[in-house]
């Protein structure tokens, strides 16, 4: 059994597992193409799209993925993750095979142990490609195993945030982004932190955001009357549908809103989602006495959330780290002015105050003179900002034509790998 190392030896401990990795990379590899488990010249591919869990994110991939002609099988790294990002049934089309852990892992020591049980499945689907992230689980493994072609995905934070966590994360960072074909990022920032760790160049960079059901996500009426039921059109509702973790700053979030509130009484927040934070949440809204403009709605159905943001006036963010985050492409879509965090990746799609605000993260006060600012626009500097946020998601954030990106992608790599390398003698 692989055992942690102590962090005060971190070093030497590295240089180590490198060692040790190349060895077993090398016998995984022997083992794979063995079984036979290499690219295939067909036009239909069997298609392994590897996640950490099933949110609402992997579901989108997979609903296109089983639209398409291949072949397509789903592993979860964990499937004993207690949160339900998302309520709705697999695609139809999409094989589901079993996780290969059971009760979520902290971090790279142990889900390097879930190797042996990565190979045994690329053993029993014999995958043509693997489609795998976020980078430090389900890309690592895979190219531990080394497998090809794969296509590391990032899923922003994995790389803004915990690539920079100590030395052995960095590590793990690297050696999945250095050995992956090709790397899939949302957004600028994102592919300049894998260049900069792992030295990843543009060609082999795919970079385009997930984007938006723009028939689905659209300015309109609020059919379920949500306004109504928070106090009605007196009210300037502002909405946040981000988890409710630490890393998501949605305390800070209700400071800020309190802060706010104060000075602007008609101001009220819906919260959608789910997390760990619940009952301090709860306390917070209690101790100071929000009831009635702070509702913790909780998770609702995905059909439903474009009503929410219709019913909404503001939308809000203070998340530590985002690629392109969807939510806010969602709230654009819908023509929202909106408020997040400071830092390059948001301002791909926001320029104060030109369709929203900024504040950095963790700063409640800056958070409650944003709400201040979007409170206060007038009914024309409203419709303006809605304008301007749809144009530039139908422009940029159409998921529909984002997707062929993707597509290119395994385009690429089949007619770059057209036949099976031979085995060693």
């Amino acid at each position: 059994m692989y055992c942690a190392p102590r962090r005060a030896t971190a070093l030497f401990h590295m240089r180590w597992k490198e060692s040790s990795a190349a060895a077993y990379v090398a016998t995984c590899r022997q083992a794979l193409l063995s079984s036979g488990a290499c690219w295939a010249t067909e036009s239909i591919m069997r298609i392994l799209y590897f996640s950490r869990s099933y949110t609402t994110h992997d579901r989108r991939f997979l609903v296109e993925l089983a639209a398409t002609h291949h072949e397509v099988w789903y592993l979860r790294l964990e499937g004993g993750d207690p949160t339900k990002y998302e309520l709705r049934s697999m695609p139809e089309g999409v094989r589901e095979i079993p996780p290969l852990g059971g009760r979520p892992l902290a971090g790279p020591e142990q889900w390097i142990r879930l190797a042996p049980r990565l190979e045994a499945r690329l053993a029993e689907v014999r995958p043509d490609l693997v489609h795998a992230g976020p980078v430090q689980n389900c890309s690592f493994l895979a190219a531990l195993a080394g497998f090809h072609p794969l296509v590391a995905m990032s899923w922003g934070s994995d790389l803004l945030v915990d690539a920079d966590r100590d030395e052995f994360w960095t590590w793990v960072t690297q050696y999945a982004l250095r050995r992956a074909d090709m790397l899939v990022t949302d957004c600028g920032e994102v592919s300049r932190k894998a260049h900069a760790i792992a030295g990843v160049g543009p060609e082999r960079i795919a970079q385009f955001p997930w984007g938006v059901d723009l028939a689905a996500f659209r300015p309109g009426p609020d059919t379920l009357q949500v306004r109504r039921n928070m106090g009605g059109n007196d009210r300037i509702i502002a909405i946040s549908t981000r988890s409710w973790e630490p890393s998501y700053g949605i305390m800070h979030v209700l400071e800020g809103f309190r802060l706010a509130h104060r000075e602007a009484p008609q101001l009220a927040l819906l919260l959608l989602g789910a997390g760990s934070l619940q009952k301090d949440m709860e306390d917070f809204v209690r101790k100071n006495h929000l009831h009635g403009s702070v509702f913790l709605v909780g998770a609702v159905a995905a059909q439903n959330l474009p009503e929410y943001f219709r019913a909404a006036d503001i939308y809000v963010s203070g998340a530590l780290s985002d690629g392109s985050s969807l939510s806010l492409l969602e709230a654009m879509a819908t023509g929202l002015p909106v408020i997040v965090t400071d830092r390059p990746s948001n301002r791909e799609w926001v320029g104060e105050p030109g369709n929203g605000y900024l504040a950095p993260f963790g700063d409640s006060s800056a958070l409650s003179t944003a709400f201040l600012k979007a409170a206060a626009l007038s009914p024309s500097a409203r419709r303006e900002i809605a304008g301007r946020n749809r144009a530039i998601v139908e422009e940029r954030a159409d998921w529909k034509r984002n997707i062929r990106t993707l597509w290119a992608v395994y385009d690429r790599l089949r007619d770059e790998v057209t036949t099976c390398p031979s085995s060693a003698s």
